[in-house]
């Protein structure tokens, strides 16, 4: 039986349970990025608002609220379970448009903006993303598996790697 490992906003949870399956819930400019080690089956699941924590207070303290906090954490937390950062699958969903006015602040794009560049520097890609548009998400990461599912419009599908350089950002399996 699977245990449901709920991700709240600004927060994050990893692990090696293979019946674990992590999960978080309506991703609207925020990002849920997943991590996962396939040859030790350890992951984790980061749900972060904001892109920069240079705005945080001197009393905030929650790390996993910015990308570049956030992040850097995720990837030394399944880390210190077993997994390499040179093995590991990464995937990213969210980041949509949801204050359609002209003007707005486009958290969404700085979030995603955000993400590549940490991961660049850490040396990482994305495999596969659902980034962008003006719905929310949510998203699952398996444990046992490393398969991490995309609940878009009350459709949930199995994200996939590009089938080829060039093509679709990602691409969704039926």
């Amino acid at each position: 039986m699977n245990t449901l490992v709920v991700v709240g906003v600004a927060d994050c949870k990893v692990s090696a349970s293979a019946g674990a399956e992590v999960t978080t819930y309506a991703l609207g400019s925020c990002i849920g990025l997943a991590v996962y080690d396939p040859y030790v089956k350890v992951g984790g699941l980061l749900h972060y608002m904001l892109p920069d924590s240079s705005i945080m207070s001197g009393t905030e303290r929650n790390l996993y609220k910015f990308a570049d906090t956030g992040i850097p954490k995720l990837i030394d937390e399944v880390c210190a379970l077993g997994a390499s950062k040179k093995r590991l699958d990464v995937w990213a969903a969210g980041a949509a448009n949801m204050l359609t006015t002209a003007g707005g602040f486009e958290i969404g794009k700085r979030n995603h903006q955000a993400l590549r560049r940490i991961l660049w520097k850490a040396g990482l890609l994305v495999q596969a993303e659902a980034i962008g548009g003006n719905q929310s998400r949510s998203v699952r990461l398996e444990i046992a598996t490393g398969k991490f599912w995309v609940q878009e419009a009350g459709e949930e599908r199995k994200l996939l790697q590009p089938a080829k350089k060039g093509g679709d950002k990602w691409r969704i399996a039926s």
